[in-house]
């Protein structure tokens, strides 16, 4: 689903990045030494807290069949909105809910803070592993040997949504490459419209684009981190999107806003390489074009290619200090698995499931009208298996996403390039590593 970032999330106690989460209740252990997680005595109330739509709705068909492990939902704002920093907040306080809704990108801040219990050890986890597309279950694990930190909940898939009306009228080539979608744009220039929209605040659509090419803006190794903005991947991005930028060929109107719909519904853009949960956007933000979309893979670097990007997705976490740790990774299991739970979170709250069994279910197995009764997500679950499983996000995600928005807006104002964002957004991010006390390497 869409997430915004605002300011960063303050931190409570940072640890090592290599500290592990304990999986029992009786305190904090290695993963290596972690071998127990043993269910509670007797009837037990667990507190979740999320921010997706209608989540009560699916909670209560849990409590319908589980009248011994009875889940309270609270409900907050997204992540980066308050509910971060209330998980932070809590976890200092000892108090904290017993599971959250925590983003992918945001996971590893939590991992470094020790706020995430380890339930590898709890039943039917680690053996949970298949049930997942393979890259969300890296972002929960981080690449660690009997360690879980959370259970997939959704993903973002990337691909390109584009007005198969305009460039059949046109006679345009869909891109399938992004040396066909420079191609591409400068003919709809032409005409007086735009390929797409550059999203000057959306780093991590940027950041998507940048996986999509294998590139990684962090890694960890030897108790360390590097951060690496500019590697060459990256540098390809800026620089693509840079010329379109120079040239007047895409727009640069605020993501989301009333003037971005408009644009989209009155025609003025041609295409927009998102995730999966573009489809729901769209139809609600440019109702007048329904049945004029289509859906195609992202445009490759290199023809032939299948490589896709993500933007978006997170997991159910269980939060460190659950007294109760057996129950609760028992129960975000059943809600990232179960087919009615699962179906009932996309009809309510838009999830695309990060379970391998969600393509079998009714909601993502036909046509959508509004894309001219196309199978849409046939090509996203393509996507989905065609994501780099090893892209690693950094511990200090909300704050490189507020500096390298603030340097993109400046280039594309015309004060810098994209390429200087992101040079300026790695050396701040090395240094908020450094303030918190986080190993870094320079």
């Amino acid at each position: 689903m869409r997430v915004r970032y605002g300011k960063a999330t303050a931190a409570f106690a940072i640890v090592s990045a290599l500290s592990l989460a304990g999986c029992s209740s009786g305190g904090s252990t290695s993963a290596s030494q972690d071998t127990s997680c043993k269910p509670s005595s007797g009837p037990v109330e667990l507190s979740f807290t999320t921010w997706v739509p209608g989540m009560d709705k699916v909670v209560d068909l849990w409590n319908k069949d589980h009248p011994d492990i009875k889940v309270k939902v609270q409900t907050g704002p997204n992540g980066n909105s308050g509910t971060y920093q209330n998980f932070f907040n809590q976890l200092q306080a000892g108090n904290a809910p017993d599971l959250g809704q925590i983003e992918y990108d945001a996971l590893p801040n939590f991992r470094v803070q020790d706020g995430l219990e380890n339930i590898a050890a709890c039943e039917g986890v680690a053996g949970a592993k298949d049930k997942f597309v393979d890259w969300t279950w890296g972002q929960v694990t981080f690449g660690e040997d009997k360690a879980v930190y959370a259970i997939p909940q959704d993903s973002g898939p990337m691909a390109m949504f584009y007005r198969a009306d305009l460039f059949k009228e046109a006679g345009i080539k869909v891109p399938t490459t992004w040396d066909e979608y420079a191609a591409a744009a400068e003919q709809i220039k032409a005409r007086g419209s735009y390929i797409t929209n550059f999203p000057r605040s959306d780093v991590n659509w940027f950041a998507g684009n940048v996986w999509q090419a294998g590139g990684q803006w962090f890694s960890n190794a030897n108790d360390k981190w590097e951060v690496n903005l500019t590697g060459k991947e990256s540098e390809k991005v800026a620089n693509y999107w840079q010329k379109l930028l120079e040239k007047g060929q895409v727009s640069t109107l605020p993501s989301f806003s009333d003037e971005w719909n408009a644009s989209f519904n009155k025609g003025q853009q041609w295409t927009w390489v998102s995730a999966v949960w573009g489809a729901s956007t769209l139809q609600s933000g440019a109702p007048d074009t329904a049945g004029k979309w289509a859906v195609a893979p992202m445009p490759q670097w290199d023809a032939g290619g299948k490589a896709a990007g993500n933007w978006g997705g997170s997991s159910t976490a269980v939060l460190k200090g659950s007294k109760h740790p057996y129950e609760a990774s028992k129960f975000a299991l059943w809600l990232n698995t179960d087919p009615e739970a699962l179906a009932l979170a996309n009809k309510l709250g838009g999830l695309y499931p990060a379970a391998k069994s969600a393509k079998d279910l009714g909601a993502f197995s036909g046509g959508v009208d509004y894309f001219g009764g196309q199978k849409i997500y046939d090509v996203f679950a393509d996507a989905s298996s065609n994501v780099n499983p090893n892209f690693t996000w950094g511990p200090t995600m909300t704050k490189t996403y507020t500096d390298v928005s603030d340097g993109f807006g400046k280039a594309t104002g015309g004060s810098g390039t994209l390429l200087d964002a992101l040079k300026n957004g790695q050396a701040k991010t090395i240094e908020a590593l450094k303030s918190q006390s986080i190993p870094v390497k320079e």
